[in-house]
């Protein structure tokens, strides 16, 4: 929301100064911080608001980064990428302008090495809920590693939204270059994504001629602030800028969940050789260099083993953590809702941490729960990870995985017996 007010708050003096604002938000960001948001939104609005007024570019690129394994509180990055402003204007705007907006988050004005004319700022933020990371998880396998042709006007837009096409593991080709280097080939497509002041009606008649042999699906990237939205005698899907990845998400669902359901194959024998350059009208900038990942997943079925715990175990022994609450003077029951807001999606951490072979991460999280559910009562989640635990000790970390399936059904147990409790 800080991001989506951000953008309309600025959209005028964006407008006056013909410049574009992009978003390249990481996947690594999650999806809510805990922070000063109103504070946040008042400093991205001076950055942007002095860079609009100073720079000679068209396009200005917001990146947001955050490191891999967030916890609880990490530092995240906001960075204003080659803004072709004066190094000295820059320093004195920081100085002079930005220092009191920076107290309130503790924010910090770092130099950066790639570019001097960039505006790089980073502040400490806390997650909101140890769920709430930016996994973008398709409904279908099938959804994925489709193959794109993205054609847009600006470069970086191109760039923002192939890497957000990427994460789902698609192919994407940009630019009538890399088009032509495929062979002129439509067909080898899923879907068109071009920008609406590219389009043509020549194109798309092509395109809806193409449909008639294929499932090619056509995206029109479109500015948030046109309010009419042409009559196009093809089937159509709209993205709308500010593009950000949950936008990519919802429109590959909206695109292929019939196809899902209907379990439709694309043909693979389609072979029209089209030279699709004499359709479009507009010229393009240099077009950004082509890389494609041979990206192959194995898909297993997800095996819960017998690991052994012992006998008899209960799932929430409610006798003893009311004992171990009162032992310290604190309520039960608001021990175990508290447990419950911090440790409900903690399987998802658990599972993310395992994949990426965080050791650090994965033992603070062993000993930070094991501990938590002994205290509560919960006797047999925290034998489970006791016995995880030990996996460090023989130097068998790479068994871990074997341990996440069932931590997951151990924790819907733990997490059913609980609410029945706080019920009563």
């Amino acid at each position: 929301m800080v991001l989506m007010t951000l953008f309309s708050s600025l959209e005028t003096v964006s407008d006056e100064n013909n410049i574009e604002l992009i978003y390249d938000v990481d996947p690594t960001v999650p999806k809510k911080l805990k922070g000063n948001s109103d504070a946040l939104l008042h400093l991205l609005t001076q950055i942007l608001t002095f860079v609009f007024q100073n720079s000679t570019k068209d396009e200005i690129l917001l990146s947001i980064t955050a490191p891999e394994d967030f916890l609880y509180e990490e530092v995240v990055t906001f960075t204003v990428s080659d803004t072709a402003i004066n190094e000295e204007k820059i320093k004195s705007f920081i100085n002079n302008r930005l220092q009191e907006s920076l107290k309130p988050l503790n924010a910090v004005v770092k130099e950066s090495r790639n570019n001097s004319s960039d505006i790089v700022v980073t502040m400490p933020l806390k997650v909101d809920d140890i769920g709430n990371r930016r996994h973008y998880r398709l409904p279908d396998i099938s959804m994925l590693g489709k193959k794109v042709l993205l054609i847009c006007a600006k470069k970086k837009v191109a760039y923002s939204i192939k890497k957000m096409f990427r994460y789902f593991l698609y192919e994407v080709d940009v630019g009538l270059e890399e088009y032509k280097k495929q062979g002129n080939n439509l067909s080898r497509y899923d879907m068109v994504v071009i920008s609406d002041t590219v389009t043509t009606p020549k194109l798309e008649a092509l395109i809806s001629t193409m449909q008639k042999k294929s499932h090619l699906k056509y995206v029109v990237v479109q500015d948030a602030h046109v309010a009419e939205v042409l009559p196009r005698g093809v089937e159509t899907a709209y993205l709308i800028k500010p593009v950000m990845q949950e936008s990519i998400y919802e429109l590959i669902i909206s695109l292929f969940e019939e196809e899902v359901l209907d379990r439709t194959i694309k043909p693979e024998n389609i072979q029209t050789i089209i030279d699709m350059r004499k359709y479009i009208n507009v010229p393009l900038q240099e077009e950004a260099q082509k890389y494609i990942e041979d990206t192959k997943r194995e898909i297993k079925k997800e095996q819960y083993p017998e690991i052994e715990i012992e006998p008899g175990l209960p799932v929430l022994d409610t006798q003893k953590g009311l004992k171990n609450s009162q032992q310290v003077g604190m309520d039960y029951q608001k021990e175990l809702a508290k447990f419950l807001k911090d440790f409900r999606k903690s399987d998802i951490f658990f599972r993310q941490t395992v994949k990426d072979r965080s050791i650090w991460n994965t033992k603070e999280f062993l000993i930070d729960i094991e501990k938590k559910a002994k205290f509560i009562g919960a006797l047999k989640l925290s034998a489970l990870v006791e016995k995880a635990s030990h996996l460090f000790v023989y130097d068998k970390a790479d068994d871990l995985s074997l341990y996440v399936g069932r931590y997951h059904l151990e924790l819907e147990k733990l997490i059913q017996e609980i609410e029945k409790y706080l019920e009563t």
